[in-house]
């Protein structure tokens, strides 16, 4: 039977200002990338989406960004690769705190936002990203995009990388992500969300902005829990996938 894992952002608020709703959408997904503090979450927010997660059987990740609180981890940024490396490692640490007294544990790593579409081409940052994966933990699996510059370092350095596909997002002919702003770069039509999972978990395949289709191979799924509506578009998404003879699980 194909499996796939279904993973969201989560944590990520500030204080007493939230952006996702955590504890329904962790009825839904079976992993969870939570906000380390630079991109979103604080110290008591992580520490409250560790133990839902844990109570819950789910996969806890870490979800490294720049230092962006203010552009959300948004905006390009030149960090130098040794400096980023580190940052890298603290998020990965101080999430590691939090999952390790809630039971559980950080199981794998994944890049936010502008860093995330960074990795995918520019070896130094994805370098720099790898190396303070490793600085953390050296058996920390990696998420990001097939054909990656990231996942490419990752194994090279023996890190486990797992492929991961947008549910919710435009994708050029190239297998990269149509970059935010841009028209159409998100999907808001519910059922093209839905229906793209099914094609994406049971055929490897998502059609391109420009109309072409393509091979997206990915054994994680994202949705993202920023968006109007996503805690019962992810209980659709869900649904449709196990009704289509998909089984939903964590990919660790």
């Amino acid at each position: 039977m194909t499996s796939i894992d279904l993973n969201a952002d989560l944590g990520e608020g500030f204080g007493h200002w939230r952006l996702t709703d955590d504890e329904q959408l962790l009825t839904v997904v079976t992993s969870a990338n939570v906000a380390c503090g630079f991109h979103a979450g604080d110290p008591a927010t992580m520490r409250r989406v560790c133990e839902l997660a844990a109570a819950r059987g789910v996969r806890i990740g870490a979800q490294v960004s720049y230092r962006d609180l203010a552009g959300f981890g948004r905006r390009a940024m030149d960090v130098p690769p040794a400096e980023l490396a580190a940052e890298v490692a603290y998020q990965i640490g101080a999430l590691e705190v939090f999952a390790r007294a809630a039971g559980s544990r950080v199981s794998y790593v994944k890049p936010h936002g502008a860093l995330y579409n960074r990795v995918v081409h520019d070896e130094e940052q994805a370098a720099a990203v790898v190396e303070g994966v490793l600085l953390a933990d050296d058996s920390l699996p990696v998420l990001g995009l097939p054909g990656s510059r990231l996942l490419e370092l990752a194994g090279k350095a023996g890190l486990p990388t797992v492929t991961e596909a947008f549910a919710d997002r435009a994708y050029t002919e190239e297998g990269t992500l149509v970059l935010r702003g841009r028209d159409g770069a998100v999907l808001t039509d519910p059922e093209a969300v839905v229906a793209r999972s099914v094609d994406l978990a049971r055929l490897g395949t998502v059609t391109a902005h420009s109309g072409a289709r393509i091979a997206v191979r990915a054994r994680s799924l994202c949705l993202h829990g920023d968006t109007p509506g996503a805690v019962e578009l992810a209980h659709r998404v869900r649904q449709r996938l196990e009704a289509s003879g998909v089984r939903v699980e964590a990919f660790v």
